[in-house]
């Protein structure tokens, strides 16, 4: 269960503090950005809020002078006092802001992958219809698993983060029916990723499966037992860590 630090609504008509909604379920948008450090900073925080206002834009729901809001409300609820490895979430609907802050979760060194048939509604922008998600990884340890979304015999993402795929050293990421999340989008600048669509029966041919975002940082997954699948090396997982320690992920 998550550990929350904070968990606040604003009307955003006139910017009013009402009774908390996670606003799962609602018509809207979201982005969760890392959290580090004393005083607090938030990791990628300018690429999480264009991406925030190009998904408030794409679904109609923009409101005029919304992005400094976002970043007073913001502001305003980080405590400069706190030593912070938390993550910070902040959706918004047509008429509710809402930003919580939680413990972020040290992923084990026995990462595991359970598969999902589902693909997530809208994948390429960071809506709120996760009810389904949710609701599913809520029958494991989140530290422990992760579930892997596979839809007409593709791999498209986890349930919380994009995918690396390794093979004799070289780096592939699903290309179609996912979010390419800012992450993935700072790594593509550092290394060569081949984005491509990736068939489950070409699992076994991958040396190193990775976990790519803003939670998990870079989590090497141990083992799929569905696909028979296991680790086979950490080069590919050593070499894109070195790149995240740069900016605290």
């Amino acid at each position: 269960m998550a550990n929350f630090l904070l968990k606040k609504s604003y009307q955003i008509n006139n910017f009013k503090i009402i009774n908390f909604k996670d606003l799962w379920s609602s018509y809207g948008v979201f982005t969760t950005i890392r959290l580090v450090g004393k005083p607090g900073k938030l990791i990628l925080y300018n690429n999480h809020i264009d991406n925030l206002i190009k998904s408030l834009k794409k679904y109609n729901i923009y409101t005029s002078g919304i992005k400094p809001v976002i970043k007073d409300i913001i502001n305003n609820n980080i405590n400069r006092k706190i030593n912070y490895d938390h993550l910070l979430r902040i959706a918004l609907t047509k008429k509710i802001i809402s930003i919580s802050i939680r413990k972020r979760l040290k992923p084990s060194s026995n990462f595991e992958l359970k598969v999902l048939n589902y693909k997530r509604i809208d994948p390429k922008h960071k809506n709120l219809n996760y009810k389904y998600i949710l609701n599913k990884l809520n029958f494991y340890d989140t530290k422990k698993v992760d579930l892997l979304l596979v839809h007409k015999d593709r791999i498209l993402e986890t349930c919380t983060s994009n995918l690396i795929l390794i093979k004799k050293n070289k780096f592939f990421s699903p290309k179609e029916d996912c979010y390419i999340g800012n992450t993935i989008n700072y790594l593509k600048k550092k290394i060569k990723i081949n984005f491509k669509n990736i068939n489950v029966k070409e699992i076994n041919k991958f040396d190193e499966i990775l976990l790519i975002g803003s939670g998990k940082g870079v989590t090497p997954v141990k083992f799929i037992k569905k696909y028979k699948w296991k680790c086979k090396s950490l080069n590919g997982f050593n070499k894109i860590k070195k790149y995240l320690r740069i900016i605290n992920l």
